[in-house]
């Protein structure tokens, strides 16, 4: 497996990216250790707080107030998983940041020949494919600017972006305990 990209690193990639970024989100679990404790928080009814999203939410207000573009689609099941409904209870704080999440049912996924794992597409010339580990903890990205990955991978993204919903859509159709 090639070097992965954490830390700073992946993080310089939103900087660094000119245009549009993109995200496919299929997993229904997320292990990112500062998320850990609001999502407990969550979990068990308590209001989990922003602050350990803003460095994240800061991010995307500075790289989209230059006119980039952060889209992403979110493939969900019904019901949700418990981390799925976390993501849905931050999403206006993301969408309030200038990211665009769309929703996506997971019964559509393999009717649209989608991938089963996450990626981001930066400017439609590199392909950072996300890695887990146990328990889904976020080890990195592999990046690849190869010709044929970025192909597969635009195509991946014009596929969910037709037929995902906006936010609002999907609200207006389900409504999910917290």
């Amino acid at each position: 497996m090639p070097d992965l990209v954490t830390g700073e690193a992946f993080l310089q990639l939103f900087r660094d990216f000119q245009a549009a970024a993109f995200r496919l989100e299929v997993r229904t679990s997320y292990g990112i250790p500062e998320e850990d404790e609001p999502y407990r928080r969550f979990l068990v009814g308590e209001d989990p707080g922003l602050d350990w999203f803003e460095p994240w939410l800061r991010l995307m207000r500075e790289e989209t107030a230059k006119g980039k573009r952060v889209e992403r689609v979110r493939v969900v099941d019904e019901p949700p998983s418990d981390y799925l409904r976390f993501e849905l209870w931050g999403t206006p704080q993301n969408l309030a940041a200038g990211e665009d999440i769309r929703y996506l049912a997971r019964s559509l996924v393999a009717n649209l020949g989608l991938p089963l794992y996450d990626f981001w597409l930066f400017d439609n010339r590199t392909v950072a494919l996300l890695k887990f580990g146990e328990n889904d903890r976020f080890l990195g990205v592999a990046l690849s600017d190869d010709p044929a990955e970025i192909q597969r991978h635009t195509s991946y993204r014009d596929a969910a972006w037709r037929s995902a919903v906006t936010f609002e859509e999907y609200e207006k159709e389900h409504t999910h305990p917290q």
